[in-house]
This record gives C-alpha cells, sequence and structure tokens, in this order.
C-alpha cells in the first residue's frame, strides 16, 4: 500500500469524505436496519442485542463508503497531506 496507513487516515478524515460517509450511513443504516430489525421494531422487542445492531448497522454503510471515497482519491492522485 503506497502511502501506508497514516496517508490513508488523513484522507478518511478530510471533511468531505466523512459528511459523504455519514450521508451514505445514514439512509443506507437506516434501509439495513428497517429490513433487519423492522419486525422486532414493530413488536416492540427490543433486547440489548437488537440495541447493539441497531447502532452497528449504520457502521458498515459508513466504512464501506470511507473506504471507497478514499480508494477515488488515491486513484486521482490526492495525497494525505
Amino acid at each position: 500500500m503506497s502511502g501506508g496507513i497514516a496517508a490513508w487516515c488523513r484522507l478518511a478524515r478530510r471533511r468531505s469524505v466523512v459528511l459523504r460517509a455519514t450521508r451514505v450511513a445514514v439512509v443506507v443504516g437506516l434501509v439495513l436496519i428497517l429490513i433487519n430489525q423492522g419486525d422486532v421494531l414493530l413488536a416492540g422487542e427490543l433486547s440489548p442485542l437488537t440495541w447493539l445492531k441497531l447502532m452497528l448497522t449504520p457502521l458498515v454503510p459508513y466504512l464501506v463508503s470511507t473506504a471507497s471515497s478514499v480508494a477515488a482519491l488515491r486513484e486521482l492522485g490526492v495525497g494525505g497531506e
């Protein structure tokens, strides 16, 4: 990996990357929550495990969006400085 982890992290912390990933996480995370936990939410059966799943679900689209944005920036030759 050219540039290393530090450069990757600098790109991942860019305002544009964070804002885009946050928007994706909210929209896609909500859809995933409704698909995967909708029945449990409607039934009102919220166990500690369900709460954990609800909190972690948006993390997946956030990380995917961040990784995609960083890869695109690196492909364009944008550095992490």
